[in-house]
């Protein structure tokens, strides 16, 4: 009988491996996508620095940041870093095969757990590595599947080590939640997790409740050393990012927990959950209708109600049930997420598809039918995936030659930005000036940031649209899904022919000025402002505290005035103006509302001329990264 187990057993570890094999081996050439670009710039910084490759300074959203506030600890960093040493260059193929061990790892431990609590352990573990976000985010260099791997492989050591009072396998876990907690903050989320298992089992055991303290013990460990190397919390970092970009506002929360339902009702797919889980009663059912009523009143794309009500249908059958611990499990973690995150990413319960897949398992009538349609779905968005980020690939190293030795700005983010900095880009600021005779990289979807073109007009050179070849969308132009962001839309995923993004590449031209005397709002307003000044808002524009414009010389004497309005909120109070460098005009201000300087008289004269307008203070706004100074109204040369 041991000799049949055993081989059971080998040939179920087999036949794990070789199912993660056939789900990563076909990706292993995917384009650097979404966040991989700043693990990156902190696997770089991580040769010069290695202890703490979190130091980079990125561009993020148009504004210069460092990771310090990054909200994942360096742990991925490190891993990248070690490849880039050894690789001696970011490569695709190489770095994915290596992140395949943390697939492996996560594939086993999902075993040894499964063995414990499914009677159907080998479907339990492919309906495991069946959830789209594993088949999708594994093929990433993200801390997703580092994060999942160190979790999983935590939860089976400590239940071995509960279930047999086993201090060796505790070790086991201690030594897993360390890395988990460096590879992710919500590593936290094991205390309560497993803390409901060991109550469950044995609550007496001291040895195991100190275990628990393994992953906050980490992270704390790690913010001390950033303190005593001089730098400031990571922790203090991130709350200022959180609080600059308005991440944790009750509406992003409510978009959070929207989102995080509906995906909590695609781990498995919903007919399977529906099956396993039709015993959650009378009332539970009335919950679960009317929560799709309302859902499908707000959009009626079953890819929104149909999940959100799945999702309500696992919340509610688990509370029935809270004293299992696979739904405690899925109770306490899915409390957490709400707390904590704030983009609704499907990728963020991933450690959930263990215990319902444990849970779909036992009652898995429809096992076969409902884990081949999980993969070719897997499969499917996958696909769409590769093909949008390699779409940045190929557009970046397909850029004309007349590019070459000229100063290409990027206005995008993820791949993009990185295929664009390894040409020889520059990730472009937010307000900068793009000169005449230089370029700029620019996605319509990927977070362009305003820019002025120093009195040039900016004239596209090639244009890409990004139109997978299958009608599935993870994220996109016109897209309703939420798998990566709340921000669009709720749909599990979303199903469209529309193009997913534009690509552009576009060269400034030069012009010259036809405006002597400038309105902010006018529509040429652009092609006149050199720096300074940032997009229009409704009829007015914000400048910085010195806004630079080129403008056209008066064919008679005049006077060069700059006109602004002071906000309340706006510490200016003295506005002065510059013509070709040489300050002409000055004026304190008395307080708030419209303020105007003026020069003397001005002789006509031909050309160009340089304008600039500045103030004395600037301020920043709350949720705004933006350096303002007061709304510029008009600029330049009027009647003596």
């Amino acid at each position: 009988m041991n000799a049949i187990s055993n081989s059971f057993c080998w040939r179920s570890f087999a036949l794990i491996c070789c199912f993660v094999l056939l789900l990563r081996l076909p990706f292993l050439n995917q384009a650097i996508q979404g966040d991989d670009v700043y693990y990156l710039a902190a696997a770089e910084h991580a040769q010069m620095e290695p202890l703490h490759p979190n130091h980079a300074v990125i561009v993020f959203l148009g504004q210069e940041v460092s990771l310090r506030g990054h909200p994942h600890p360096p742990l991925n960093g490190w891993i990248l870093g070690a490849l880039l040493a050894l690789v001696g260059d970011i490569r695709e193929v190489p770095f994915h095969a290596a992140y395949v061990l943390f697939s492996l790892i996560a594939a086993l431990a999902m075993w040894s757990l499964a063995r414990r609590f499914s009677e159907r352990p080998m479907w339990a573990t492919l309906l495991f590595l069946a959830t789209p976000a594993f088949v999708v985010n594994g093929n990433s260099l993200e801390s997703d599947l580092p994060f999942l791997a160190f979790w999983m492989l935590s939860a089976a050591c400590f239940v071995k080590a509960v279930d047999g009072a086993s201090a060796r396998w505790l070790a086991g876990a201690v030594i897993s939640m360390a890395p988990a907690a460096l590879v992710a903050m919500q590593s936290i989320f094991l205390a309560p997790v497993l803390g409901a298992y060991l109550w469950m089992r044995r609550r007496n055991w001291r040895a195991g409740w100190l275990a628990l303290c393994a992953a906050p013990a980490a992270l704390a460990l790690w913010q001390l050393s950033e303190k005593l190397s001089g730098a400031a919390l990571p922790a203090s970092e991130l709350a200022g990012h959180l609080q600059t970009m308005a991440l944790q506002t009750l509406a992003k929360k409510a978009a959070n927990a929207v989102a995080l339902t509906v995906h909590l009702g695609w781990i498995i797919f919903p007919p399977l959950v529906w099956w396993a889980f039709r015993d959650v009663g009378r009332i539970g059912w009335i919950v679960v209708g009317a929560s799709a009523a309302v859902a499908a009143y707000a959009d009626p794309n079953p890819l929104f109600w149909l999940c959100f009500a799945t999702g309500v249908l696992v919340i509610v059958w688990c509370a029935r049930r809270w004293r299992e611990f696979e739904a405690a499990w899925i109770l306490l973690f899915f409390a957490c997420a709400l707390a904590v995150f704030f983009a609704g990413s499907a990728r963020y319960l991933l450690p959930l598809a263990a215990p319902l897949a444990i849970l779909v398992s036992r009652r898995g009538r429809w096992l076969p039918a409902g884990f081949a349609v999980q993969v070719l779905l897997g499969l499917a968005l996958s696909y769409t995936n590769y093909q949008h980020w390699d779409a940045y690939r190929e557009f970046a190293e397909s850029l004309p030659k007349e590019t070459d030795g000229k100063r290409v700005w990027i206005n995008g983010e993820w791949g993009l930005q990185y295929y664009g900095e390894a040409r020889g880009g520059l990730a472009l600021k937010q307000g900068q000036a793009v000169r005449p005779g230089e370029y700029v990289l620019s996605s319509e979807l990927g977070y362009p940031t305003a820019f002025t073109t120093g009195g040039g007009v900016l004239t596209p050179v090639a244009v890409r649209e990004i139109r997978p070849a299958l009608p599935l969308r993870l994220i996109g132009l016109q897209s309703k899904s939420t798998y990566s962001t709340a921000s669009t839309g709720f749909r599990a995923f979303d199903v469209s022919n529309a193009a997913l993004d534009r690509v552009k590449l576009s060269v400034v031209v030069e012009r010259e000025p036809t405006l002597s005397d400038l309105q902010s709002g006018a529509p040429e307003a652009d092609s006149h402002i050199v720096s300074g000044v940032y997009a229009l808002e409704g009829r007015t524009r914000w400048m910085a505290g010195r806004a630079v414009l080129l403008l056209k010389r008066p064919d008679a004497a005049s006077v060069l005035r700059a006109s602004v309005y002071i906000p309340d909120s706006a510490p200016a109070r003295r506005l002065s103006v510059s013509l070709d460098g040489v300050e002409v005009a000055s004026t304190l201000c008395p307080g708030p509302g419209m303020c105007e300087a003026k020069s003397g008289a001005i002789a006509a004269g031909a050309g160009t001329a340089t304008v600039a307008v500045m103030v004395d203070k600037t301020f920043q706004a709350p949720n705004d990264r933006r350096e303002l100074g007061v709304v510029l109204a008009a600029a330049g040369f009027i009647a003596p």
